[in-house]
């Protein structure tokens, strides 16, 4: 019997999901060992699924999946979702993904060649359909990850074995990008085929194979309408290695669209607290992000402290005052903001005049539920504290908001700038020039940068001794069936399908608590120059991907597939919203300039569209020329 050189033997004290098992480590494990149980293929699967390319909290762009605390570092970082002190410049962030991938694809492809003399009898048909289904689903999973990055990259089907095999056996050429993609569709019709309805909690069934496909589809298909004339010349372009044909774009939206049509009545929206109250509503879109049982989750990654898998979001999402260590580095971007429902606050007058607040957290009042679901405003509360963010006092202020904003923050009207998060105004003791929580006045604080907090994903029951580095578990959700509505809703606008996309976004909206879309607006022609201007239902699909995925490591992706990244970031700064009191008036007023102490740029190059093919494995493999373009 061939034997494995096991890492298997210590992944129950890694997978969540295995924890109960009470499996002994080992060193040698052979296929008898894991493959013909219900414990040993569990074992085995879930080290696949450990290593699954889920872009979760841990994710860092030019630092792959590995473990890592510092999770501001996160992929809204790099097109602007996300603000903060490291990011601008989107070029050079790689996102390198290959020997890994390539290791867990021989793992699969290995399982897939013995369960069916190993396992085929020794376990239920159903166990055994499951398990092959799985191994399928990840593959998929596997590739998918590849081909966003690379395009097309060599197909591996069989466990790829050495030195019964020569060199030149095993260096197998790219496969064209349209190729790879039909591929991935195969492997998640047969998982859907093989699995079951229904799962354990982190592992897939039929409908998480489904929902991936109306993902990986809908890439393809954006690809192959959207790309054909938006990328760089060169040899991979020509011989179809990067980019899919225009003719195969309505082939994979129909695919998508099918996909996600089959998820219905087997997946919902969470709605366990859901009424038409406005905090309810708010209330609601919260716990969906920490209620691990909910309906709409397909595919979520658990975390442990028992397995040493646990992360740092808690710690590192909001600033040090709010939590036990750590420090925070990545805050909502306010062009984000206004997409919202109420979202674009109105600050200044008809004559362009500040507006007075009586409160800072006036400015929340009237903003959709979910905003305030995603968001911590100024004066709003997390574990018992306050978010007194402010940025300065004026003594009087008389000026148009944009004369003011023009002004260098140290020579501007009667405006007393702290060098300190808590250094007194001299008039009046009581009163902070900035908050706790405020403002950075320097390029090392870690106070917000954007006026803003994150709020998705923070578990507001922990108490703040318990928000540490390694200490959260809230799980990572990888599919939810809100993002299949709206796969669905793209696909079927793109198939013409207008109505049922209007459906779909509609039903999301009513969740969120925002206002329903006029299906009028649906039958508009979008404009073609791919900037998103919202006055048609391409483009309102498109917004309502941004703020519903907001966060999820969904945007930088949908930017580049959509083949606009080149034009969202064309040398873009975007803008933060700051508080100010006016001491003479005892009020609040804000102002919209660029974020403090951060001259983030955003640009994008159209070679960046595509990955370069790893330089160390274009030595080793020469077949995997040509590289692509300007790479």
């Amino acid at each position: 019997m061939k034997k494995i050189i096991s890492i298997f033997g210590v992944v129950c004290l890694m997978f969540s999901a295995c924890q109960s098992l009470d499996v002994p480590p080992l060193n040698i494990i052979t296929d008898d060992d894991l493959l013909t149980n219900e414990i040993g293929l569990k074992t085995y699967m879930a080290n696949v699924y450990r290593n699954l390319p889920i872009e979760d909290f841990y994710y860092r762009p030019g630092n792959g999946f590995g473990r890592d605390w510092q999770q501001f570092y996160a992929m809204g970082g790099i097109c602007g979702e996300i603000l903060g002190p490291f990011w601008g410049n989107s070029n050079e962030n790689g996102f390198g993904y290959w020997d890994n991938a390539y290791t867990w694809i021989r793992n699969i492809n290995h399982l897939i060649e013995m369960l069916p003399t190993t396992a085929q009898g020794t376990i239920s048909e159903q166990s055994y359909n499951h398990y092959l289904g799985e191994a399928y689903f990840c593959r998929a999973f596997i590739y998918f990850a590849l081909v966003k990055r690379y395009g097309g990259v060599p197909l591996i089907d069989k466990e790829q074995k050495y030195p019964e095999q020569s060199l030149e056996e095993l260096q197998l050429p790219r496969s064209k990008e349209v190729d790879c993609w039909r591929f991935i569709g195969q492997d998640l019709d047969e998982a859907a085929r093989l699995m079951g309805e229904t799962s354990e909690r982190g592992r897939a069934n039929r409908y998480t194979a489904l929902a991936i496909k109306s993902r990986a589809m809908l890439f393809a298909g954006t690809i192959a309408k959207y790309g054909a004339d938006n990328f760089v010349e060169g040899v991979a372009r020509d011989q179809g290695f990067a980019g899919i044909p225009a003719s195969d774009a309505q082939g994979f939206f129909q695919q998508a669209y099918d996909a996600a049509k089959a998820v219905e009545g087997h997946a919902s929206l969470y709605k366990k607290k859901f009424s038409d109250s406005y905090d309810d509503k708010i209330a609601n879109y919260v716990e969906l992000f920490l209620d691990s049982d909910s309906p709409e989750n397909l595919l979520i990654r658990e975390y442990s402290l028992s397995s040493n898998t646990a992360h740092s979001w808690d710690a590192t999402m909001t600033c040090r005052y709010m939590t036990a260590d750590g420090l925070s580095r990545a805050y909502p971007n306010y062009e984000l903001m206004r997409l919202f429902d109420g979202g674009n606050i109105r600050v200044v007058d008809d004559n362009g005049y500040p507006i007075r607040f009586e409160k800072r957290g006036d400015i929340r009042n009237g903003v959709e539920p979910r905003l305030r679901a995603i968001v911590y405003f100024p004066d709003d509360e997390l574990r018992g504290l306050t978010f007194d963010i402010q940025h300065g006092i004026y003594d009087h202020l008389d000026r148009k908001a944009a004369d003011e904003v023009m002004t260098s923050p140290n020579s501007r009207q009667g405006l007393e700038m702290a060098s300190g998060s808590n250094i007194l105004y001299s008039k009046d003791p009581s009163m902070r020039v900035i908050g706790l929580c405020g403002i950075n006045t320097g390029p090392d604080g870690d106070n917000t940068r954007s006026g803003f907090y994150m709020r998705k994903y923070i578990d507001y029951s922990k108490p703040k001794d318990d928000c540490g580095l390694y200490r959260s578990t809230t799980h990572w959700i990888a599919v939810r069936y809100a993002e299949v509505l709206l796969n669905r809703a793209e696909a079927a606008f793109e198939l013409g399908m207008k109505d049922d996309a209007a459906n779909c976004i509609n039903e999301i909206r009513e969740r969120a608590g925002a206002i329903l879309v006029d299906r009028a607006i649906f039958n508009n022609d979008p404009a073609e120059n791919g900037v998103i201007v919202e006055n048609n239902g391409r483009d309102i699909i498109r917004n309502e991907r941004r703020k519903e995925l907001a966060f999820e490591n969904h945007y930088w992706w949908d930017l580049r597939r959509w083949r606009i990244a080149d034009k969202m970031m064309d040398n873009t700064i975007y803008n933060a919203l700051y508080p100010y009191y006016i001491y003479d008036e005892q009020k609040y007023i804000f102002l919209d300039e660029e974020q403090a102490y951060t001259n983030n740029r955003f640009t994008f190059n159209k070679r960046f569209y595509y990955e370069g093919l790893p330089g160390g494995e274009l030595n080793k493999n020469p077949n995997l020329y040509p590289n692509n373009p300007n790479h």
